[in-house]
């Protein structure tokens, strides 16, 4: 499972699609309607949230804009209400740096264009349910770089 820190902007269709999948499936596990994944890394930043259900669903919510603006048909009834108490959640700076490099990684080999389109770019974004904070890379990650 791969919750991107970064904007789902930079994630090629295949990413999207995966990420979508893998974030409903992130709700899933949050909501208690699943065994598996329950112990997963990638959900600690959401478990530690004044409400995990709300947090999940309100990246659901960016992650399905990004895909409406590309022309996909993503079915938002799929995504839980975000609540009005959904605070940013912090994000290294160092773990932004290092999953832009797994993207590129990821990107080299699967979808040269698309990581040619985005390399342009020198800031990079984090969606906005986080809030880029100082720091090394996340202690919860996998490292594979």
């Amino acid at each position: 499972m791969r919750l991107w820190s970064l904007h789902p902007r930079y994630l090629d269709a295949r990413g999207l699609v995966a990420l979508w999948r893998e974030a409903l499936l992130a709700q899933a596990v949050l909501r208690g309607r699943t065994l598996g994944y329950t112990r997963h890394p990638q959900l600690l930043r959401f478990k530690a949230t004044r409400n995990p259900t709300h947090s999940i669903a309100a990246y659901l919510r960016v992650v399905h804009d990004e895909a409406t603006s590309r022309g996909y048909s993503f079915d938002r009834r799929k995504i839980g209400r975000p609540g009005s108490d959904v605070d940013p959640i912090p994000v290294t700076r160092g773990q932004i740096r290092y999953e832009w490099k797994h993207l590129h990684l990821k990107l080299a080999r699967r979808a040269p264009k698309w990581l040619k389109s985005i390399k342009t770019e020198r800031f990079m974004r984090a969606s906005p349910v986080f809030q880029i904070v100082p720091g090394a890379v996340e202690t919860w990650e996998k490292k594979l770089l």
